[in-house]
């Protein structure tokens, strides 16, 4: 999506309504993300029914979303205010509802504004169920706290 010199571009600002952390959406994951330090994140989620593709499997956009959050929690946890510009994730194994899972993800370089990532999902036995890699994009400071940003 483009913007305009007079259109504001997306801000990267925490929001209550996000719909996988926030705690004011409600039809939310309501996920809590704990700080490792480093760049590192985690969490632990059990995917409810009402989030299936498929019978028996959590939908793979959904799976994505959660990875996508994971990684942008780890560039915030950096101190670093950015927005995702590029996504890839491999479905491993299927996530099921109801099944306890944990999600990390890491921030792995910074090149200039360029933030690379990862985020994993994997079950209680360690098992990787989806991986993804993204690159985010930093906000300069003052567009951050200005609401514009980057898209």
């Amino acid at each position: 999506m483009a913007t305009t010199a007079t259109e504001p571009a997306p801000a990267a600002r925490p929001n209550e309504y996000c719909f996988v952390c926030g705690a004011r959406h409600p039809y939310g994951l309501h996920l809590r993300f704990e700080d490792e330090g480093e760049g590192r994140v985690a969490a632990e989620w059990r995917p409810d029914p009402a989030l299936q593709g498929f019978e028996g499997v959590i939908h793979g956009g959904i799976v994505s979303t959660v990875l996508d959050e994971a990684m942008s929690k780890a560039v915030v946890s950096s101190g670093i205010r950015a927005l995702t510009c590029d996504l890839r994730v491999r479905m491993r194994r299927s996530v099921t509802p109801g099944e306890p899972l944990r999600i990390r993800g890491w921030v792995v370089a910074q090149r200039k504004r360029l933030v690379e990532t990862e985020a994993v999902i994997t079950d209680d036995q360690g098992r990787e169920r989806a991986h993804a890699w993204a690159s985010f994009l930093s906000v300069p400071a003052a567009r951050a706290a200005s609401g514009g940003g980057a898209s």
